[in-house]
């Protein structure tokens, strides 16, 4: 009786591995999806923010230097 209750503990304990590895897939999936989200959002805005910033640079900064 206590081999079949330890192979059953076994058992339950690998079902919940695998539960909570989908789990952690499913949350990275969800971060990663917020990510793509916020670039979409702003990246326009946070590309001009880095324009102007090069552009300060260049104009205080060396001659010859060019921003992309």
């Amino acid at each position: 009786m206590l081999y079949l209750y330890s192979k059953l503990q076994t058992m339950w304990a690998t079902r919940e591995r695998g539960a909570s590895a989908v789990e952690y897939g499913l949350l990275i999936a969800g971060i990663a999806a917020v990510i793509v989200v916020i670039v979409f959002a702003f990246g326009t805005q946070i590309s001009g923010v880095f324009g102007k910033t090069c552009h300060a640079v260049t104009n205080n900064g060396a001659a010859g230097t060019t921003c992309p």
